[in-house]
């Protein structure tokens, strides 16, 4: 990040500074975790709280002739080019189109819920069947997919500070506190306390942090270990690493704000920088939590 956007984090999170401080957090320990802020943009169809118009929830599915139908449900589509600049920190293209797709309820460990698929400008498509994912027409699943939000998405600059405050150890997974931020528990109770006054929530999230409804551990680190199993597994080609440091958050979709049934359902896209990098969008991993 540049020093410009490193000072503008710094001004936004200012209520949340204060609030950890006027709660007796170190000064310094306030600063180191201030200092993981990630730049992202928040999606919504609000026209009050959001900006720009720069894609949709739902609509036609456009893809290239030659793609074969995603397996999961078409979720959105996003105009990288009408993204604010230095909306994140994601080595996103330019411009072209970003889809989402997913099913949100949870499955096997090991097996994605959804995909993302790049389509670049110029790209030739063709419009596709939105009901393709359920070729047996099942019920459940149409009313479900009927509920999925439908709309203009606006995007806003934000920041994002992590939701979550604990690292799973060998003696109990989820005990431990952050490496270098023993009172991490009490600032993401700050974060959640003050985030409507700096970044307020949408459904939809590019870049930042990874949020759901219950959060102890990453859950990119918990779609990383499920990647990592599904590619053991032969469910998704690999190679992939076990590291998280190798992976960033490409997208999340709160869904429990929009699908009824699906109540506190959290979509995370991750994928891995060089793969983001490479604009290899096929290779991006989409785990499920859903506390029904």
């Amino acid at each position: 990040m540049t020093s410009a956007m490193v000072s503008e984090l710094r001004n936004r999170l200012r209520p949340f500074h204060d609030e950890a401080i006027a709660r007796g957090v170190p000064a310094d320990e306030v600063e180191r975790w201030t200092a993981t802020a990630r730049p992202c943009a928040t999606l919504t169809r609000d026209a009050d709280r959001g900006g720009p118009v720069v894609g949709r929830f739902g609509g036609p599915l456009l893809l290239p002739a030659d793609l074969p139908d995603p397996a999961h449900p078409f979720v959105a589509a996003v105009d990288l080019a009408a993204l604010p600049a230095d909306t994140t920190d994601l080595p996103l293209p330019p411009h072209g189109q970003l889809l989402l797709f997913a099913f949100p309820e949870t499955a096997d460990d090991y097996e994605p819920m959804g995909s993302a698929v790049y389509v670049p400008v110029g790209t030739a498509v063709v419009e596709r069947d939105r009901h393709a994912w359920n070729p047996y027409d099942f019920d459940d699943y149409e009313a479900m997919f009927h509920e999925f939000p439908q709309g203009a998405l606006r995007a806003r600059a934000d920041v994002s500070l992590p939701y979550h405050h604990a690292v799973d150890t060998r003696e109990k997974p989820g005990s431990g506190p952050l490496p270098g931020h023993p009172r991490a528990e009490e600032l993401v109770a700050v974060w959640n306390r003050t985030r409507d006054a700096v970044a307020p929530e949408g459904p939809l999230q590019i870049g930042g942090y990874a949020n759901e409804e219950v959060v102890h551990t990453d859950p990119v680190a918990r779609a990383v270990s499920r990647a990592v199993r599904a590619a053991e597994a032969g469910r998704w080609d690999g190679p992939v690493s076990d590291d998280a440091a190798d992976w960033v958050l490409l997208a999340d979709w709160q869904a429990g704000m929009d699908v009824q049934g699906w109540e506190s359902s959290s979509v995370h896209w991750v994928i891995q920088r060089a793969d983001l990098t490479a604009r290899r969008f096929d290779r991006t991993f989409t785990e499920v939590f859903w506390n029904p």
